[in-house]
């Protein structure tokens, strides 16, 4: 398919080397960061979680946290009260029926409180290395544009990428698209002139780009 062998080659030479954004140094962090960045920038999370991350240093340790202590710590992050429900009751469930480890399924980790697909991928992907395509806002908008789908739902949107690119590199061009639309693909104002996808992006054509 030559309009997804052109989309990987310019991803590959836009972000030929793309990581999550989310400071973290071991699953459990990176599960805790992840439900942190629920309408917030990672930016701001990078901020809040050194101190929690040195504080709380297992699933037991925010299992047993003080509510409104965390609260308080995250504060900044925003939705911290059901965030902080979210946190502790995952936690709570990583210990009870995990042992306090993190699970490697999409369907154990989407059980626990706080947990959607989009934070399962987030995970399986960055910290077990599965395949695992993640689907946020910016890679909603991009996939749209792009004509890859034409679904507004996460989860079906997941599906069509899924069919589309190869299993091997679904977390690779996740991350990518993610950082296409944060960089280019913006929702507000697109960088249209400066995208080396134009040539397959149907949001161009419609938008009358001939440039």
């Amino acid at each position: 398919m030559k309009k997804l062998d052109h989309l990987i080659k310019v991803l590959d030479r836009e972000f030929p080397d793309p990581k999550v954004e989310l400071h973290s140094s071991k699953p459990l962090e990176l599960l805790i960061a992840t439900i942190l960045s629920a309408q917030c920038t990672d930016e701001r999370v990078n901020k809040v979680t050194p101190h929690l991350f040195k504080k709380y240093k297992s699933a037991k340790d925010y299992a047993k946290a003080d509510p409104a202590v965390l609260e308080q710590e995250i504060r900044s992050t925003g939705f911290y009260k059901n965030k902080t429900k979210n946190i502790i009751g995952c936690c709570r469930v990583l210990v009870e029926k995990h042992g306090g480890k993190i699970p490697r399924t999409m369907d154990e980790l989407v059980e626990l409180p706080g947990v959607w697909r989009k934070t399962a991928g987030v995970i399986l992907g960055n910290c077990f290395g599965l395949p695992a395509i993640v689907v946020d806002t910016h890679v909603r908008r991009v996939s749209q544009r792009l004509g890859l789908t034409r679904s507004d739902d996460p989860d079906e949107i997941e599906k069509d990428l899924g069919r589309l690119i190869p299993g091997k590199k679904w977390t690779r061009v996740s991350h990518q698209l993610l950082l296409h639309g944060r960089t280019i693909c913006k929702a507000k104002t697109p960088r249209c002139s400066e995208c080396e996808l134009k040539p397959i992006c149907g949001y161009y054509k419609q938008i009358g780009g001939n440039g």
